[in-house]
């Protein structure tokens, strides 16, 4: 049954994801040559695809389509000069020879029809490319490895075929090159593309000025008021001395946005002093030293939401920041408030927090608090977190009215390893995080514990090499697994067992509904978890064009058990859909529950990891 339900989806979900991208490109394609109601005349175009939408979008005869006094000998006028428009356009498609003919053809009592026809003829190649460097990089050993990589990643490498957009691409990405290390003055002293018409040849010539090599000097930091230089010097983590470096700044920059306590900051090298040891400038807003945000939102997993949370960014006497926060959802109601040191050198931080909850896991209702503290360091590609916890909860079935409570202390260790190619909309790359644990249930009975849960997330191109996100798509592939290792009779807080199910875990069923099943039918966490899912995402054409929208097809599976031996999958199937919104990727998706006969509806957003 959950094959043959799978086969069926597949089938349905494919050709109606290629239907619609088949009917907007028919719509584009009746529509092109339209024209305006009383137009002065009709112009047709008879050329190549690309050479036809250049023209369409760009011949200057175009604009005058809907002058309804149009004489004829100014029309006339107007034909030549449009010959000689569409010379020069197509001529930055690499067609230097191109025949093109104008005809004009009018009756009494109708409009007249304009047609051109262009034979483009063969396109022009690259026949040899010049590269030549002047200034400090010229004869800098240390600059060998730059002038290679500039040289060979040129865009536009003999044999392929010239076009304008094409020669102006190579050049500014040859310019980014240069001035991304080391050189931040760096110009583009000269530059020409020698055609020959005849012989459909193009030789290639440009010439980098790189100007001196800069060292980067001391910050100079403009708008401070409540926090000193010193915290500034270690978010930016820039070293006076080194060489100038763009992704630096630009990393240091999103370092200062990202810490929360400043509104702006922007990082830019003072190229007008000594390159020896150019000052980097640092200008920030700093943000307001208390902020209250409120909140309201839903989600299918939890339904209706309203939260509060309120920033401290320098408690009195600590100079810690404090972050205070009050949820209420449909299953979970929960405050609780966390403070945080600023960074040392390291960019490790101290970290203290306490939250108190009550939610429904499976058909427990658990109350419970939680006690932490440690430190942790953030970058932009590891986060590490090193604590102590102390975890009490209160579970009581929802057809029992007698609690169960239980406590615990453990020492922990969690890292997340993203390596993506662009957030917070990938398309390719991959993410593994890990968490592990141990430590003892506190009561008359003590026993030890061990905790480990591990989570893993890809994206893997579909297209062939060299192509677009276009193509075929993309696979979105994720994994979780987990294992609590204990003696049989131990008694743990339900908040540091598993359960599965939800938006991010298992489509087709409930937060938290795929779990342990007791022989009363109630469902609680259990002690191993595992999970996994295999999305096909694939963009939606509109009007021939990519649109921010992609359809999905994806199945997942989860399990949870006490045993390694009893897990046993639940399955969920659908279809979906992906937005590239504003604010980040909203997810919206119908899936099938398998084993509970039932669909159900997702909707989540944002991307994190």
């Amino acid at each position: 049954m959950k094959r043959l339900f799978l086969a069926a989806l597949l089938l349905l979900a494919g050709p109606w994801a290629l239907a619609a991208e088949a009917a907007a490109t028919a719509s584009a394609a009746e529509s092109a040559n339209a024209a305006p109601v009383g137009a002065a005349f009709v112009l047709n175009i008879l050329a190549p695809d690309d050479i036809k939408d250049l023209l369409t979008r760009h011949l200057e005869l175009q604009r005058y389509r809907e002058l309804t006094d149009l004489s004829d000998d100014e029309l006339a006028r107007l034909l030549r000069q449009a010959q000689e428009d569409a010379r020069r356009l197509v001529g930055t498609l690499g067609y230097f020879s191109p025949v093109i003919a104008m005809a004009h053809q009018s009756a009494p009592g109708s409009t007249p029809v304009v047609t051109l026809t262009v034979t483009p003829g063969e396109p022009t190649r690259i026949k040899q490319v010049t590269i030549q460097f002047t200034g400090a990089m010229a004869d800098d050993v240390l600059a060998a490895a730059q002038r290679n990589q500039i040289q060979a990643s040129w865009s536009l490498p003999a044999g392929n075929r010239f076009t304008q957009n094409a020669w102006d691409a190579a050049k500014q990405q040859a310019l980014r090159q240069l001035t991304s290390l080391r050189f931040p003055t760096g110009r583009i002293s000269a530059s020409l593309a020698d055609i020959d018409p005849e012989a459909g040849l193009a030789h290639l010539q440009i010439t980098l000025d790189s100007g001196p090599a800069y060292r980067m000097g001391e910050l100079a930091i403009e708008g401070l008021q409540r926090y000193d230089a010193a915290m500034v010097q270690r978010l930016s983590r820039l070293t006076p001395g080194t060489d100038y470096s763009q992704a630096e700044l630009v990393a240091a920059q999103q370092r200062l946005s990202d810490s929360g306590y400043f509104d702006s900051a922007f990082v830019t090298l003072n190229t007008q002093a000594d390159p020896a040891a150019a000052p980097v400038l640092v200008k920030l807003r700093e943000a307001r030293l208390q902020k209250l945000v409120l909140g309201i939102g839903a989600s299918t997993d939890s339904g209706p939401r309203l939260s509060a949370e309120h920033t401290h960014h320098k408690v009195p006497g600590i100079g810690w920041r404090a972050v205070s926060k009050l949820q209420l959802e449909r299953e979970t109601r929960a405050i609780g408030s966390e403070l945080t040191s600023p960074p040392d050198l390291d960019n490790w931080r101290w970290a203290v927090s306490g939250l108190l909850q009550n939610q429904q896991l499976g058909t427990l209702d658990v109350t419970s608090q939680r006690l932490r503290g440690g430190r942790k360091q953030s970058h932009e590609r590891i986060d590490r977190n090193l604590y102590v916890q102390y975890d009490r909860a209160e579970s009581v079935n929802t057809d029992d009215a007698q609690p169960v409570i239980a406590q615990a202390i453990s020492a922990n260790y969690a890292f997340a390893v993203r390596y993506y190619d662009s957030l917070p909309f990938p398309s390719s790359g991959w993410g593994w995080g890990a968490e592990f644990g141990g430590g003892t249930t506190l009561g008359s009975e003590r026993q030890a514990y061990t905790r480990l849960l591990t989570r893993w997330q890809g994206f893997l191109g579909l297209g062939q090499a060299g192509s677009t996100r276009a193509s075929a798509g993309r696979l979105a592939m994720r994994a979780s697994v987990g294992a609590l290792f204990a003696k049989d009779n131990i008694s743990l807080p339900s908040t540091e067992l598993f359960l599965a199910g939800g938006d991010n875990s298992v489509r087709g069923y409930g937060l938290n509904d795929i779990g342990v099943t007791l022989a009363d039918g109630s469902t609680t966490a259990g002690r191993y978890l595992s999970t996994g899912s295999v999305e096909w995402q694939r963009p939606i054409r509109l009007n021939g064009r990519l649109s921010d929208w992609e359809s999905t097809v994806f199945v997942d599976a989860g399990a949870v058990a006490n045993q390694p031996s009893e897990l046993s999958a639940r399955v969920g199937v659908g279809v979906g859909a992906r937005w590239n919104s504003p604010v980040g990727p909203l997810q919206i998706d119908l899936a099938y529950g398998v084993d509970v006969r039932r669909l159900r509806l997702h909707m989540n957003l944002g991307f994190t990891f």
